[in-house]
């Protein structure tokens, strides 16, 4: 007999203090994936995820193909019944200047009902949040479970395409949950159904073979740095909106953001303005982005009174759904090399990019979704939302799992600061999201069995 809604609830309940104990221990692995950090951090954080679902009974396995760790954990579905994905990922970003955090990021601390710490939300609760699922259920797991636990996603997931060519078959699934998004706000649960892609591109300008006196020479010999904010500066136009041709984007998303919401959280300092045009939801979930993301450039206290030969930036462009990546750089790069001034040389290289995606969020798959959300959010309607940024492996997923639902969930809520100082995990909205998930199951059991 299948455990009940209100089996689930008390059982979910009752595990919550020993799913925080776990989270907090896998908050306290500083697990980056970037160059020039301890990676046997991430060893360890993919060894603690392995070990947590071998304790939900799943036959588990570290793989890797040329980068870091992933977890696989394999639970066969009873005759008849679906198979789910669980998509989470154990690594997180660099914490930043440690200054700018209220505690340790990595030494998880309550406050006001959240917890803080690097990871805390992003996506260590992801990974917890299908713990405490396959938990409630125990052996009376009514579908067959395939845990996807990534160990790279943070750093551009370099090696996922592989990982997934060398399991397809283990992977392969009739619903697939990416607990990698986030909730609508707090008390409004939400489904992901876009989500923009990525472009990531450097600039550098270059105007002397070396630096030079800055009064001998300065006036009629421009400086690589001047160079540089001039040809940046052509990215926009004079209302903020993005200047580059070529680029895709529409008007029409349907939820309404209210502007001092958005800009409460974004922390937006009083008097500046907002940027672009359209609403807001347009601005950030249809439509193109621009932004600088790094100048390598002498420091202040450091300048001397030199002509600086040569500024690069990073430059970060967010990709709205329908565009493609590669025709992104490519109109940016021309934007680039044309508008570049005074003869200056110019240099534009990719770094990394990764597809946009629209997700048609209809079907029994989605109805069960919403269903299991309505139950764990006390009748609070789900919605159906997009978001600016982004996970360029749903549309791998999209196309290798064509059959697939994919639903994109998660844990975090607008005021989590995933990738700033004091990322933080609501605590409340965390045990409705594990209500949600194992509620999910037993859903999609009882939907999609045959």
């Amino acid at each position: 007999m299948s455990l009940t809604e209100s089996e689930l609830r008390a059982t979910i309940a009752q595990q919550m203090p020993g799913v925080r104990a776990d989270l907090e221990r896998l908050v306290r692995i500083p697990g980056i994936a970037f160059e020039g950090f301890d990676h046997s951090h991430v060893e360890r954080s993919a060894e603690a995820v392995a070990e947590l679902l071998r304790g939900c009974g799943l036959d588990t396995q570290i793989v890797r193909h040329g980068g870091q760790p992933a977890v696989i954990g394999r639970k066969p579905a009873p005759p008849g019944a679906p198979t789910v994905l669980l998509y989470a990922h154990h690594d997180v970003q660099p914490t930043g200047d440690p200054a700018l955090w209220a505690s340790d990021p990595f030494e998880p601390v309550e406050r006001d009902g959240r917890l803080y710490g690097r990871g805390a939300a992003d996506d260590k609760a992801g990974v917890m949040a299908h713990v405490a699922a396959l938990r409630a259920f125990g052996d009376r797991l009514p579908v067959g479970v395939v845990v996807f636990v990534e160990g790279e996603e943070e750093y551009g997931s370099d090696s996922l395409d592989a990982i997934i060519q060398a399991h397809l078959e283990e992977l392969r699934s009739d619903v697939i949950v990416i607990a990698d998004s986030g909730n609508w706000d707090i008390g409004r649960p939400a489904l992901t159904t876009s989500l923009r892609g990525l472009v990531n591109l450097f600039v550098e300008v270059k105007v002397l073979k070396s630096a030079v006196h800055s009064g001998m020479f300065g006036g009629p010999v421009p400086d690589a740095l001047t160079a540089l904010a001039r040809v940046l500066s052509t990215l926009h136009d004079d209302t903020g909106e993005v200047a580059v041709g070529g680029l895709v984007g529409r008007e029409g998303a349907s939820v309404d953001y209210p502007e001092d919401r958005f800009r409460e959280e974004a922390g937006m300092l009083d008097g500046v303005q907002l940027i672009g045009q359209g609403t807001i939801t347009d601005r950030i979930w249809t439509k193109p982005s621009i932004s600088v993301l790094g100048i390598d450039a002498p420091r202040t206290l450091e300048a001397a009174n030199a002509l600086q030969a040569t500024a690069k930036a990073k430059i970060g462009v967010r990709v709205a759904p329908g565009d493609d990546p590669k025709s992104v750089y490519a109109a940016v790069k021309g934007h680039l090399e044309k508008n570049v001034p005074w003869g200056a040389h110019v240099e534009v290289t990719l770094e990394s990019d990764g597809s946009p995606s629209v997700i048609e969020a209809t079907g029994p798959g989605f109805e069960a979704a919403r269903a299991a959300f309505r139950a764990a959010w006390d009748g609070a309607e789900p919605v159906d939302m997009g978001v600016g940024g982004s996970i360029p492996f749903i549309a791998t997923f999209q196309e290798l799992f064509p059959d697939a639902t994919i639903l994109v969930t998660g844990v975090e809520d607008p005021y989590s600061g995933a990738h700033g100082p004091n990322e933080s995990l609501h605590l409340g909205e965390f045990e409705r999201v594990c209500v949600a998930e194992a509620l999910l199951f037993k859903n999609i059991a009882e939907t999609l069995t045959k």
